[in-house]
């Protein structure tokens, strides 16, 4: 990273938000470092800035994590996933037998627990009468091999990474569970060792060793579910990967090779069987088939591609041999560019993840002082030392800031993947929490709500005009714009002109929103809107206006020569798409520098109102528009593809662009809409269903944050013994664990729901 640029590193060991407040701090503290963004849920941090791989290595292990080159996999990490099932139930296996093995020792001592007493008198009957009869002394020293074994060999991180972020003067969720469980262990180790130092104070030796197993045990288990749930919300980024085939068929000298994809190179022939993922970006040169593009449009129906046709990457040849012509490759393809940004995405913060990180920043260092608290008061009131203690420790045990630091995330990174999937790639979560509160969105007309494809209907020539010499003038003009008018304008000139030699343009100027002004054979010539002809003082012509036309005209040194009248088509998903905003309670405005009749003719099809219908609108009147309804209080999305939409999009709360558009365009843009870019038919009802996904997403957000509080808000309290004075209840450090392990995980399974969005 010696020049300004971004990486993605692997990161190993955190294990909840305050672990990854604390490695983004660490990133963010390094010299060069522009600005650094770490995700629990994908265990990854996303930097930018000039500082070397290396020091940025260094930062991760200097505060206690460790950190892999981006291309290096996270073999430790995965290895420690694959042993995950094993140490759970290793420790699982642990904790029954520590609890059957206390049995005797249960009998001589009376649990403050409700719920274990009844598990104690349910199970007791059952014991064989062997094991009830074990003496005490050599049961205590049977249970702490046992304990010592589970600490040791089934989770060694819980201590070393509590251990690493003390040596930070850092805290997090293995801080609590690490001094919970050490100060179980060792109360319980000088019980066995000298019970005479309770004994001679008058206390019992009462011992935890169950209580350490039980609380390791859950807590692996815990991790296991959280480590599935959180591959499932990785689903959508893990298909993406998939998609990549590993070898493509090249014909090289007229012999087909397969070789590693790597080694392909643009304008190379590829050879594509049915049935065979398409390997790279390209356009096909011969055959006919269909495509199945839905892992990267969301569309379900299979796509006829001919000759000419483009192919992307990833998609699958159905039907037909096919054969290519290698376009884009490696980091430029389709592919590679849609699982980047879904994976920046997927790695983003929305606003709602602030709140969460600034709680959980002081979240594990306020739980260690109310445990200290929590002792000294029940010690002082109670004069139980272990009541005190095994109270003390469920307060630790319970306090489990994961499901606060996955709670927004988790619902994150599902609503992205769920929207790639659906045909919607959304830039960032900010982005996704701005569409969920729109009130408002403005449409571009033509290329969004029409098809893009207008055509010419019919031209009006000044007297005495030569069509032959106008029409090649016209299109040589319009060669220089990108806008939809323009090939259907070189189309027209084609097909209906003499065949003439193209006319030689010079001092080539484009006007956005207007038009196009240059000089032919030293004469001015300008071709574009009737606001291009007045601001250059030219008088219109009289002519018969057709009603929803789109006019363009061409004017030859200060005279208007031609008038080309253009009719677009609505696209056929635009009126229902409209409909659904209105549901939603989302108004729809049109934007347009199209002429007042023909906006008012589209937008009465589309069930946009008169009120609601801006025309003749330069890029700077559409952002002006655009301001005037944020001012107004509104939350403001605007839809558009063209090259004059890009500042309007900027400026909007959410920009959307089509797929088809310009890269300008979808560059200014937060969502970008791919189901039918392949074939220009784009479905405007994914904006609706985007709109419905992103509510529903911070929706959930809310939900799991609210769980979050509310677990803790519950959970710590009654840990703390607060219904103990009313009620004789009191939450066992056992009970506790359980309750963390399924704290974090109930906020995944719940992220999880939003996979099943329509």
């Amino acid at each position: 990273m010696s020049t300004a640029s971004k990486v993605v590193l692997p990161i190993v060991g955190m294990s909840c938000s305050a672990c990854q407040i604390h490695v983004e701090k660490a990133l963010l503290a390094t010299p060069g470092v522009t600005s650094a963004t770490v995700s629990l849920l994908a265990n990854q941090a996303t930097v930018e800035g000039t500082a070397p791989i290396e020091t940025l290595i260094e930062a991760v292990h200097e505060s206690g994590y460790e950190a892999l080159a981006p291309t290096t996999a996270t073999v430790a990490e995965e290895q420690d996933e694959s042993h995950l099932p094993l140490r759970a139930a290793l420790a699982l296996a642990a904790a029954v037998a520590a609890m059957l093995l206390s049995m005797p020792l249960m009998m001589a001592t009376e649990t403050p627990d409700p719920l274990l007493r009844a598990v104690d008198n349910l199970l007791m009957p059952l014991m064989p009468a062997a094991l009830m009869s074990l003496p005490a002394e050599p049961v205590r020293w049977l249970l702490l091999a046992i304990t010592a074994a589970v600490m040791l060999f089934t989770s060694p991180e819980t201590y070393r990474r509590a251990f690493a972020a003390a040596r930070h003067r850092a805290t997090n969720m293995n801080t609590l569970v690490a001094i919970g469980t050490l100060a179980a262990f060792f109360y319980s180790a000088v019980a066995t060792i000298a019970p005479t130092a309770f004994t001679s104070h008058g206390l019992a030796p009462d011992v935890y060793f169950e209580a350490v197993d039980f609380i390791l045990a859950f807590l692996l288990l815990g991790s296991l579910l959280d480590a599935r749930a959180k591959n499932r919300t990785q689903s959508a980024l893990a298909a993406f990967a998939k998609l990549q085939p590993t070898t493509a068929r090249v014909l090289r000298n007229g012999t087909e090779t397969e070789i590693p994809l790597e080694e392909v190179q643009p304008e190379d022939t590829i050879q594509l069987r049915p049935g065979e993922r398409v390997p790279v970006d390209g356009v096909v040169l011969t055959g006919r088939s269909t495509v199945d593009e839905s892992l990267l449009t969301g569309e379900s129906q299979p796509v006829l591609k001919t000759p000419d046709s483009a192919v992307i990457g990833g998609t699958i040849n159905l039907d037909g041999p096919l054969t290519l012509r290698a376009t884009t490759l490696g980091a430029s393809s389709v592919l590679a560019q849609l699982h980047r940004l879904l994976a920046e995405a997927q790695s983003s913060r929305a606003p709602m993840q602030k709140l969460a990180d600034r709680a959980s920043a002081i979240f594990v260092p306020s739980i260690l002082v109310l445990a200290a608290v929590t002792f000294a008061l029940w010690l002082a009131f109670d004069h139980s030392l272990p009541r005190a203690f095994s109270i003390a420790i469920a307060v630790l045990v319970i306090a489990c800031p994961c499901a606060m630091g996955l709670a927004v995330p988790a619902a994150l990174t599902v609503g992205i993947g769920r929207a790639a999937q659906l045909g919607i790639l959304v830039r960032n979560g900010e982005a996704l929490e701005r569409l969920a509160s729109t009130d408002t969105l403005a449409f571009d007309k033509t290329g969004t709500l029409t098809e893009g494809h207008p055509s010419i209907t019919s031209a009006d020539f000044a007297p005495d005009a030569d069509p032959s010499q106008l029409l090649p003038l016209a299109a040589a003009l319009e060669q220089y714009s990108e806008h939809p008018l323009a090939s259907a304008v070189i189309a027209y000139a084609a097909a209906t002109a003499t065949a003439t030699a193209t006319p030689k343009l010079a001092d080539v100027k484009t006007i956005p929103g207007q038009g196009i002004v240059a000089t032919h054979n030293g004469q001015p010539v300008a071709i574009g809107n009737a606001t291009l002809l007045e601001s250059l003082h030219i008088p219109l012509m009289q002519q018969t206006t057709p009603e929803a036309t789109t006019q363009l005209h061409l004017a030859v040194n200060g005279t208007h020569v031609l008038t080309l009248q253009a009719k677009d088509t609505l696209r056929p998903s635009a009126p229902e798409a409209i409909g659904q905003l209105a549901s939603l309670h989302v108004s729809a405005h049109m934007l347009t520098g199209d002429n007042p009749q023909t906006a008012a003719s589209i937008a009465a099809q589309c069930g946009i109102s008169p009120a609601d219908t801006h025309a003749s609108l330069l890029p700077a009147d559409k952002l002006t528009v655009i301001r005037s309804l944020q001012q107004q209080g509104r939350t403001v999305a605007m839809a558009g593809d063209g090259l004059n939409d890009a500042a309007a999009l900027a400026q909007a709360d959410t920009g959307i662009a089509v797929s088809t558009g310009t890269d300008l365009t979808r560059e200014a843009a937060d969502l970008i809409l791919m189901s039918g870019a392949a074939h220009g038919e784009i479905d405007l009802r994914a904006i609706p269903t985007a709109i419905r996904l992103a509510r529903r997403t911070t929706r959930t957000m809310r939900q799991n944050l609210g769980w979050a509080v509310a677990y803790n808000a519950c959970g710590l309290p009654i840990a703390a013994g607060l219904l103990y004075p009313h009620f004789h209840i009191l939450l066992s450090p056992v009970l506790a664990s359980a309750a963390m392990a399924l704290s974090s995980t109930s906020v995944l399974l719940n992220s999880l729901r939003l996979r099943r969005f329509h």
